[in-house]
Order: structure tokens, then C-alpha cells, then sequence
């Protein structure tokens, strides 16, 4: 059976749980709901947390939340999922990709500093395989230039920054819970801010932007059926049955997160001596939860090793093509060579597996045939 890159990780706690709300009265808008977000909250170092649909619904909320409007600019990272930009064309920005640090692969503080213009409404920065952004910087360089900061952390809840949970900084913070992410509710997302005002935006959001407490409504006195649109939201509410599911998950989260870590140091050192690779890093201010292990091969290798280990059993992965050479952006007038460290880095990136169910056994055999499809 083959290896993936990427897997969930349920037990028979998960199970009971989403069997006990099916039992229950409520599906969807209940108690579980408001459990699971004041749990996500009181890990992310925040007061509160909207739980909403998938971690793209979380990017819309954030950037509707965040108040933009057509013409607006957002800067961002190409190495990353196309939903990071896409969520904020939906508002109508205009997307500007920054440069990364060939290091972590996360957005550079300096490419960053030379795109910002008046017109720059948000920097948006991606915990890239779950390795905190430079949030200190990037943070004040959005405040001194009237912007906010959101962080896409579809790879890092659980993951700290100079000791601080990733959530506690940011504008806006957004979590992922994908089944391949560090934890899941099978689709879903989240969305947290220490500001409370922006947090109320993206919780209207999330209900089609309905309006039910009387003290703000145009027409309070219609009657008590009554609630109102006054900006037009979606749905992209998260039901009850998934949240109880991510309440179990988040329970083992500092189990998954340990897990990680020893797969990543199994590969540091499995792959140490290996010429023409190069590994990832991590900075001695963060304490990343590994969801992902993208390592670099030579560019002109990486397709015979991809096809070796895929031949061989292992489902290796490439995280990302950078966002601007998917031909819809092509379309819009994005061109190749605009971020070239991001392309350096893309052209010899391969993930290799990375999960919490990752048995010893499996996790020795990806490492031989790595190594095997490198030498030979």
C-alpha cells in the first residue's frame, strides 16, 4: 500500500464525539459551535474565534472583515495555495506578490517593505509548512503604512512565535482543517483576531450578514422574527457535527505536534549528508508544528526523483506552484520571473510525507527511497 503525503489522524474519541451531537438535538448553530470556538480561541491566544465552512471561507471572512474594497491592494506570497489570493479578488483587490526568504519559504519582510504603495489595504503573509511568518516586522510595517496584517496560518495552529501562539498577533489569523492539515473537522476553518470589532465583522459574514440584536437594527420594532441584511454575507457556517470533531482533534493537537517534530528530525538527520539538497530550517524564535516537510533537490533532478518515489510507493507532493503561473492569473497579466527566489525555490521543492499516523516503519522507507532516487 502506498504512502501518502498526507493523512488524517481519527480515533474512536473523534468517532463518539460526532456520534454524540448526531444523537443530540442540535446539528448545526448549537453548543458545539460555541465550545469549539472558544477552544480554538483560548489556544490561539485570543478572546474569541468564528469558526466558519473551510480555511477559504476563513480567508474570505478575514479579508471581508478587513474592510476591502475594490481597487484595494493586497500583498502576498506566491508560495502558497491559490485560495490566499483568490479569497481577497473575491472582495475586489488587486493581488501584489512579494518575493519570499529562500530560507523558510515564507513571505520576505524586505520584498514586502518595496511593494507598499496608498493603496495597500492588507499584507497577507503564509505560515509556509507551518513555520511562523515574521510577524514583529511585518505587523509594524503594516501599522505604519495604515494596513492590517493577516496571517494565513493553514499550516501553523499550534504553532508559536518568540513563545506566542500563533493567532495572538496578527490582525486577523485563519486556520485551515483540511483532513491533510495538523488537525481536522474533515472541511473547515477558523478565524481569529485579538481586535473584537474585526472578529464581529467576519462572525456577520459568516451568517449571510444577518442582524438580529435590536439595538442596531433600522426597523427594531417589526416584531421578534424580525432580523436584518445590512451587508450582504454568505453562508459558511461550520455545523455543530464538525465541530465536535475538531473539539476531540484539538485535544491531541500537542500529541500530533510532537509527532511531527520527530518525523521532521528523522529526515534532518536521515538526509544531512545528502550533496545537492538542501534542507528545510527553522529560526531559533519559532516552534513550528510541521505540516509539511519540503525538502530541495537540484531543479533539473526533481522530476525523476518525484516519479522514482511515486513508482517506489511514496506519494510525495509539491507545495506550491507559485500562484501567479496558473493561467488565470497569467490571464490577468501576471508574468513568470516576477518572484524569482519564490521560482528558485518552487523548481526544486518535493514534500515529503508528513503525518501524525506516520508509522516508524513507513517513515524508514520513505527515507530509503529518498535517498535511493537522489543517488541514483
Amino acid at each position: 500500500m502506498a504512502i501518502p503525503y498526507g493523512r488524517h489522524s481519527i480515533n474512536q474519541d473523534d468517532i463518539d464525539a460526532v456520534v454524540e451531537v448526531l444523537k443530540g438535538d442540535w446539528l448545526t448553530t448549537g453548543p458545539n459551535v460555541t465550545k469549539f470556538e472558544a477552544e480554538i480561541a483560548k489556544r490561539s491566544g485570543t478572546q474569541d474565534a468564528v469558526v466558519v465552512s473551510n480555511g477559504t471561507a476563513a480567508l474570505h471572512a478575514a479579508y471581508r472583515a478587513a474592510g476591502i474594497k475594490a481597487g484595494d491592494e493586497v500583498i502576498t506570497t506566491p508560495m502558497t495555495f491559490a485560495a490566499t489570493a483568490a479569497a481577497a479578488m473575491a472582495e475586489g483587490a488587486k493581488i501584489v506578490f512579494a518575493d519570499i526568504d529562500s530560507d523558510t519559504g515564507n513571505i520576505s519582510v524586505e520584498s514586502v517593505a518595496s511593494l507598499i504603495t496608498p493603496r495597500t489595504k492588507v499584507i497577507a503573509g503564509v505560515d509556509y509548512a507551518g513555520h511562523p511568518i515574521d510577524i514583529d516586522e511585518l505587523k509594524k510595517l503594516a501599522h505604519d503604512n495604515g494596513a492590517l496584517l493577516v496571517e494565513d496560518g493553514a499550516h501553523s495552529i499550534g504553532s508559536t512565535y518568540k513563545g506566542r501562539p500563533v493567532g495572538e498577533d496578527a490582525d486577523l489569523t485563519t486556520f485551515s482543517f483540511f483532513p491533510t492539515k495538523n488537525m481536522t473537522t474533515g472541511e473547515g476553518g477558523a478565524v481569529v483576531s485579538p481586535r473584537a470589532d474585526l472578529l464581529d465583522r467576519a462572525r456577520k459574514f459568516r451568517m449571510h450578514g444577518l442582524v438580529r440584536d435590536k439595538a442596531i437594527q433600522r426597523y427594531p420594532n417589526e416584531g421578534d422574527w424580525h432580523q436584518e441584511i445590512h451587508e450582504v454575507g454568505l453562508n459558511y457556517r461550520l455545523p455543530d457535527i464538525l465541530c465536535a470533531l475538531g473539539s476531540s482533534q484539538l485535544e491531541r493537537l500537542d500529541t500530533f505536534k510532537a509527532k511531527r517534530r520527530h518525523i521532521f528530525e528523522a529526515y534532518q538527520a536521515a538526509f544531512a549528508d545528502l550533496d545537492g539538497v538542501i534542507l528545510p530550517t527553522k529560526r531559533d524564535y519559532v516552534d513550528p508544528i510541521w505540516h509539511l516537510y519540503p525538502i530541495r533537490v537540484p531543479a533539473g533532478e526533481r522530476k525523476r526523483i518525484f516519479d522514482y518515489m511515486r513508482a517506489n510507493g511514496v506519494i510525495v507532493q509539491v507545495n506550491y506552484i507559485p500562484v501567479y503561473w496558473h493561467p488565470a492569473f497569467e490571464d490577468l497579466g501576471y508574468k513568470r520571473g516576477l518572484a524569482p527566489v519564490s521560482e528558485e525555490y518552487y523548481r526544486g521543492e518535493i514534500s515529503l510525507p508528513m503525518y501524525a499516523d506516520l508509522s516508524e516503519a513507513d517513515l524508514a522507507r520513505v527515507i530509503e527511497v529518498f535517498r535511493e532516487a537522489v543517488l541514483a
